[in-house]
């Protein structure tokens, strides 16, 4: 019986620490996206009348390739290139997945 409850300890640490880690990974991602929303809103959702484009919801390929856009300079900017020099390419994923989960 010792055995069995050992067992069952082990499994239900091992998914309480998945569940942290999920959840510490998705505090970090919301972190980053918050500096986004000075400029594309909260949860990317521009404001109407602004001439930027609201985030939520766009594929994240399309966002991440855009984001790399600008950090590379091939897509001219005032703002972004500055911004997005300090993301690594694995930031500039989860951004863009984050983003991509916002719904309109």
């Amino acid at each position: 019986m010792d055995v069995l409850k050992a067992a069952m300890a082990l499994a239900w640490l091992s998914a309480a620490t998945a569940s942290m880690a999920q959840d510490e990974r998705t505090l970090q991602v919301r972190s980053l996206a918050a500096t986004c929303a000075t400029c594309h809103g909260t949860e990317g959702r521009a404001l109407e009348g602004t001439p930027l484009l609201p985030l939520a919801g766009m594929p994240a390929p399309q966002l991440a390739r855009q984001m790399r856009a600008f950090r590379s300079g091939d897509r001219p900017s005032t703002v972004m290139q500055q911004i997005i020099k300090g993301y690594t390419d694995a930031q500039i994923d989860q951004l863009a997945a984050w983003f991509a989960a916002q719904a309109h």
